[in-house]
């Protein structure tokens, strides 16, 4: 069974960074993407960023394109998401998400942006 154990978040200044981490576990090979959504109040989901498993390919919400960065440790079976130039509207809950047989997802993490 897929399992993501996401951690980071917290409340951060506008303008400043956090970073947030997704350990997979059960997911053992084949080309997927996993990446991350958000939901802020009152808003649907929405797709920020993800990357694919095998070739590193990495897409982009327009709203978040140079500002954050998706990164992965095979390794470590970890995905990362570096949050740069933090603005207001980023304050959302962010779900860790892989696509392997069927959607798996991560508990959320809040992350709170304030002027």
């Amino acid at each position: 069974e897929v399992q993501l154990v996401v951690s980071g978040g917290g409340l951060v200044q506008a303008g400043g960074s956090l970073k947030l981490s997704c350990a997979a576990s059960g997911v053992t090979g084949g080309d997927y993407f996993i990446g991350w959504f958000r939901q802020a109040p009152g808003k649907k989901r929405e797709g920020v960023a993800c990357i694919s498993s095998s070739a590193g390919s990495t897409y982009y919400a327009d709203s978040v394109k140079g500002r954050f960065t998706i990164s992965s440790d095979n390794a470590k079976n970890t995905v990362y998401l570096q949050m740069n130039s933090l603005e207001l509207e980023d304050t959302a809950v962010y779900y860790c998400h892989v696509s392997y047989g069927r959607d798996f997802w991560g508990k959320g993490t809040l992350v709170t942006v304030s002027s």
